[in-house]
C-alpha cells in the first residue's frame, strides 16, 4: 500500500471521528431522548394490551359461538376434514368434508414441471372456495363446517348438512372422459333459515396463482383473471399489473387462468355483483405468479325446489377441448369457452381459427414431431403466399430496371423547386411502362396478418407444452442451452439460440430489402432513405431482446420463415433477367404508345398540385 493510499484513509477515519464527536447530542438532548423513550415504551405497551384485550374478545365469541348448540348444523361444525377422490380418464379431483369443496385438481397426461407428477391447478396451499348464506341470525360459511359423504363412487358423491329436518347438499358429478364437473346446491326445509325474499348465495373464491411452466415472464404475461358476460364477449383482468373489476352485467363464468391450464366456475343461474381482482407477486422467484380474488351472488331457491347449478372446468387451454365442453353445459347458449385460447384480435382470431389451427391440427394428426410440424407449417404458409411474394419482387424489379430513366430524370430536374415536375414525369414513365409504384408493397402487407397471427397462435398451442426439438427442451418456452447464474440486463439468465437465429435471418432479409430499394431508387431518394434503413436494421436487434424469453417454438418458426424468404429472394433474383424484364416492358410501352393518355391516380394528384402552385405563384408576381 503506496503512502498516498494511507494518508487518504487516515483523513477519511480522521473526518469520521470529527463528524461523530461534533454530532453528539449534548446532555439536554440526551435527557429528552431518555424521556421520548420512556413515553415511547409505555404507548408500546398499551397497544400490545389493547391488542391481547382485543384478541381475548374475539376468541371469547368464537368459542361461544362454537359452544352455541342453538345454532343450525352445530353438531358438524369444526373438526378434521377427509378427502374424497373423483377421477376418471382425464383429471383427479380431491374433495374435503371440511368446506365440502375441491381442494386440488390434476391435470392427468400432462406432466408438471413443480414436482414429480402430473399439473397441479388447484391445490389445498393455494386455492380456496367458500359458499356463505345469510340467515336471518346467523351465517353459514360452508369452510366451518365438516359434511358428510354419501353416494360416493368413482364419479359421483353427495356432501350435506343435515339437523332438525333442515339440509344443505352439494352434489357433485365428474362427467366421463371430461374435465367437466357438475355441482348441485340445495336448501331443504331451510326457508325460516332466510330472510323474506332472499334468493342468493355468495361465493368467495381465491388462488394463489402456481408458476408451472418455464419462463416466468412469458407465462405470466399469458395467464389472467378472465370473465364471459352473459350475452356479450370475454373480458380479462391486466396480466402484468394489479387490477380489479366490478362488472355490472351478470356473468356466465369466471376463470382462473395459466397459461396453458384453466379452473372456471361456470352458474347456470349467472353470478351478480361480481368483484374480481387481480394482484401480480413482488417476487419472481417464489413460484408463484399473482393472486386471484373473485366473489359474486348466484341464484338459491330457500324452497328447495329448484337447486342452484354450477359447473367447473378444470384442464388444458385446448381450443378445441374447450368448444367439446360448451356443449355439455346444461341450460346456457354457447358460454364461448375457447375464447381462454387468446388467438389475437378480431382479424388475426379469423386466420387463427379458420386456417392456422385447422392446418396445424392436420400436420399434428400424422404423429410428428412438433419441430417437423412447425417446419412443414412453415412451407405450406410460405407456398400459398408465394404468388404475391412473386408480384411484389417483380414489381421491384421492374422498378430497378427502369432506373436508369428516373436517374436521367434526376439530372434533369436538379433544382429541389422542380420536385413536383419530377415527380409528375416520374409517374409518367411508370404509367408508360405498365409499372405501379404500390406493386411491391400491397402484396407484403397481405402476409402481415399471417405473420402477425402466429406471434398469438404459437404461445398459446398447448401441443407444443413438453415437447422437445433439437437443443430446445421444451419447443412452449425458451430454449437455454446457453445460461448462467445471474440476470444479466435486458437479456436475464440465458440467451435463446433459435432467438439469434431469428435475429440473424432478419438482419439478412433486411439487408436484402434494402438492396432492392437501392438498386430501384434515385440518388437522391437513396440519401433520403438511409435514416430509414439504419431503423430497419436495429429492429432485428430489438426483436433479439423482445424475443429472448418467448417460446422457442414461436423463434424456431421466425426463424424458419426467415431463412426461407432468404431462399426465396435468392431463387427470385436468380430468375430474373433484367435484360428480358426491360424488354417485356418495352414490349408494353410500344403497344401502348398509340392508347388515349390515362395518368394514374397519383400522377393526376400530382399534375392537380402542381398546376395549383403555379397559379398561385403567378398570382403572387401580380
Amino acid at each position: 500500500m503506496d503512502k498516498n493510499t494511507i494518508t487518504g484513509f487516515v483523513l477519511i477515519a480522521l473526518v469520521l471521528i470529527g463528524f461523530n464527536w461534533f454530532s453528539r447530542p449534548s446532555q439536554e438532548e440526551l435527557a429528552m431522548m431518555a424521556r421520548q423513550d420512556s413515553i415511547a415504551e409505555v404507548q408500546q405497551k398499551q397497544v400490545e394490551a389493547q391488542a391481547q384485550a382485543a384478541r381475548r374478545q374475539a376468541e371469547q365469541q368464537a368459542s361461544a359461538q362454537a359452544k352455541d348448540s342453538t345454532a343450525l348444523f352445530f353438531s358438524q361444525k369444526g373438526g378434521e376434514g377427509k378427502d374424497i377422490v373423483l377421477k376418471n380418464s382425464k383429471v383427479r379431483l380431491t374433495l374435503s368434508t371440511r368446506g365440502g369443496m375441491v381442494r386440488r385438481a390434476e391435470i392427468l397426461g400432462y406432466k408438471s414441471r413443480r414436482r414429480n407428477g402430473d399439473v397441479e391447478i388447484l391445490t389445498p396451499e393455494t386455492a380456496q372456495m367458500v359458499f356463505s348464506l345469510a340467515g336471518k341470525g346467523e351465517n353459514i360459511n360452508t369452510d366451518d363446517y365438516c359434511f358428510t359423504p354419501s353416494a360416493l363412487t368413482d364419479s359421483t358423491v353427495d356432501m350435506s348438512l343435515e339437523q332438525d329436518g333442515k339440509r344443505l347438499a352439494i352434489s357433485y358429478r365428474l362427467h366421463p372422459e371430461s374435465y367437466m364437473l357438475d355441482m348441485e346446491v340445495k336448501a331443504s326445509g331451510m326457508e325460516g333459515f332466510f330472510a323474506p325474499n332472499q334468493n342468493a348465495f355468495s361465493v368467495r373464491w381465491t388462488d394463489h396463482l402456481m408458476q408451472q411452466e418455464k419462463g416466468y415472464d412469458f407465462e405470466n404475461h399469458y395467464s389472467s383473471l378472465t370473465y364471459k358476460r352473459k350475452g356479450k364477449g370475454t373480458k380479462s383482468l391486466s396480466e402484468t399489473s394489479e387490477d380489479e373489476k366490478k362488472p355490472e352485467e351478470p356473468l356466465d363464468w369466471i376463470a382462473f387462468k395459466n397459461q396453458f391450464f384453466s379452473a372456471v366456475l361456470i352458474a347456470q343461474q349467472d353470478f351478480t355483483g361480481a368483484d374480481l381482482k387481480s394482484t401480480p407477486d413482488e417476487d419472481k422467484k417464489n413460484g408463484y405468479l399473482k393472486t386471484y380474488e373473485a366473489k359474486a351472488e348466484t341464484f338459491l331457491d330457500p324452497t328447495g325446489k329448484e337447486p342452484t347449478r354450477l359447473q367447473m372446468y378444470l384442464g388444458p387451454n385446448r381450443y378445441h377441448t374447450l368448444q367439446h365442453h360448451d356443449k355439455l353445459s346444461s341450460g346456457k347458449e354457447d358460454l364461448e369457452l375457447e375464447d381462454l385460447v387468446n388467438l389475437g384480435w378480431p382479424i388475426l382470431k379469423w386466420i387463427n381459427r379458420w386456417f392456422i389451427l385447422n392446418l396445424f391440427d392436420w400436420l399434428t394428426s400424422f404423429g410428428l414431431p412438433m419441430g417437423v410440424v412447425l417446419l412443414l407449417l412453415t412451407v405450406i404458409v410460405k407456398a400459398l403466399v408465394y404468388p404475391t411474394t412473386r408480384k411484389s419482387y417483380i414489381s421491384s424489379a421492374k422498378m430497378r430496371v427502369l432506373k436508369p430513366q428516373i436517374d436521367a430524370l434526376s439530372a434533369k430536374y436538379p433544382n429541389p423547386d422542380d420536385a413536383m415536375k419530377k415527380q409528375q414525369e416520374m409517374m409518367q414513365i411508370y404509367s408508360q411502362y405498365g409499372v405501379s409504384p404500390m406493386g411491391g408493397c400491397l402484396p407484403m402487407l397481405i402476409q402481415m396478418p399471417i405473420w402477425v397471427a402466429l406471434f398469438n397462435f404459437v404461445p398459446n398451442a398447448i401441443e407444443l407444452r413438453g415437447e422437445s426439438f433439437l437443443w430446445a427442451d421444451d419447443l412452449s418456452a425458451y430454449d437455454d442451452v446457453l445460461r448462467w447464474n445471474k440476470d444479466v440486463w435486458l437479456i436475464g439468465d440465458h440467451l435463446s439460440i433459435f432467438c439469434l437465429l431469428f435475429c440473424v435471418t432478419s438482419i439478412i432479409n433486411t439487408w436484402i430489402s434494402m438492396r432492392q430499394q437501392k438498386d430501384q431508387m434515385s440518388g437522391e431518394q437513396a440519401a433520403q432513405m438511409k435514416t430509414m434503413q439504419y431503423m430497419m436494421l436495429v429492429m432485428p436487434v430489438v426483436f433479439f431482446f423482445m424475443f429472448n424469453n418467448y417460446s422457442s417454438g414461436l423463434c424456431y418458426y421466425y426463424f424458419l420463415s426467415g431463412l426461407t424468404s432468404v431462399l426465396i429472394m435468392w431463387y427470385l433474383r436468380k430468375t430474373t433477367d433484367d435484360s428480358k424484364l426491360l424488354a417485356k416492358l418495352e414490349a408494353y410501352k410500344q403497344q401502348h404508345k398509340n392508347d388515349p393518355k390515362k395518368m394514374s391516380g397519383m400522377a393526376a394528384r400530382l399534375e392537380a398540385l402542381q398546376k395549383m402552385q403555379e397559379e398561385q405563384a403567378r398570382r403572387t408576381k401580380k
